[in-house]
């Protein structure tokens, strides 16, 4: 089969691989839409390795049909070869198969196309794990979603709106503001314009502080934006693209009982990445399946471009989800 390597001067090709060989609680998956993560960027840079185990290439989340079925995969699971899975992967969605364990899979929901459907397992995994399971977020609760065209951010407001959130976040221009109106964001802070650390001491003395952040700039404004939080709020880092470093009051966290709280999905145990799975096709999907949450998919061009699709990435214009077809 072919796949997406990386040369040695960080250039990409479509070039030739092994097949997969499936172990007897996998399945193989024959791609058919691999969507985009920053993460890929940092992987091909150096910087995310894929774990053991996993292929070299590129890759954490895929669309396609099963075409065989390991025998402790056929026991342990009612899938079967034809289905229409998306899949959650360490690695190597860039390419023509995938193997994948029986417990890393999802039914495409019944009102998305397989390039939707590929959006859905890394973005929709992240945004789970990280507004229910580390931020124990409720319906009445404020969301502070910094970062608010990105991918990421595409499902995690829909998905905190279709909870009964209330959501802030944050963008560069009044031009991605409106952009992203279709989320249905309680507020835009255009950050050039207003300053995100005197908008959300507005929001406290308001009387509805910021209960749960999700933040994957950091820098020197996190430590500005935690003075406000709510009573008892947990600030979660995700990354850290405007900076590894910033300076905080500690006497206003131990105060306010807030949590700051580290958290990457790859760094999961294949069991819990498998519980948050089942997670989301309990509790999302039917809101996926309402229209009430769908993946906002900016491009989608064919795998041989996938350097193209990256330097969309990189350049950071994409408003959602980046998708590669296969075949």
């Amino acid at each position: 089969m072919k796949a997406i390597l990386v040369n040695e001067d960080k250039t990409l090709r479509w070039d030739n691989v092994p097949d997969p060989v499936i172990k007897s609680d996998e399945l193989l998956v024959k791609i058919e839409a691999a969507a985009l993560n920053r993460a890929d960027l940092m992987q091909r840079e150096g910087d995310y390795p894929p774990p053991a185990g996993c292929p070299e290439w590129m890759g954490l989340e895929v669309a396609g049909e099963i075409v065989e079925i390991g025998e402790t995969a056929g026991k342990c699971s009612e899938w079967k070869i034809g289905d229409k899975v998306c899949a959650l992967l360490g690695g190597g969605g860039y390419a023509e198969y995938v193997a994948v364990k029986y417990d890393m899979l999802m039914p495409v929901p019944k009102n998305c196309s397989i390039v939707e459907a590929a959006a859905i397992p890394e973005a929709f995994a992240t945004a789970y794990l990280n507004l229910f399971i580390e931020g124990g977020i409720k319906e009445g609760n404020t969301l502070l979603m910094n970062a608010g065209a990105s991918g990421l951010a595409s499902v995690i407001i829909p998905m905190a709106k279709a909870f009964g959130v209330r959501v802030i976040t944050t963008v560069l221009s009044e031009e991605i503001a409106n952009n992203i109106k279709h989320l249905g964001a309680d507020r835009v802070v255009v950050t050039p314009k207003e300053d995100i650390s005197l908008v959300l001491k507005e929001e406290l003395e308001a009387g509805h502080g910021v209960d749960v952040a999700i933040d994957c700039l950091g820098g020197e404004i996190m430590g500005k934006c935690i003075h406000y939080l709510s009573h008892g709020a947990r600030w979660i880092m995700i990354a850290a693209l405007a900076g590894r470093m910033t300076e905080i009051d500690l006497k206003n966290i131990y105060v306010r009982n807030v949590r700051i709280i580290g958290s990457t999905l790859r760094s999961r145990t294949p069991e819990v990445k498998a519980q948050i799975l089942a997670g989301i096709v309990r509790d999302v999907y039917p809101k996926i399946e309402s229209g009430e949450v769908k993946p906002t998919i900016y491009k989608v061009l064919p795998i041989t471009e996938a350097e193209a699709a990256q330097d969309i990435l990189y350049r950071g214009e994409n408003i959602g989800k980046v998708v590669l077809t296969v075949g």
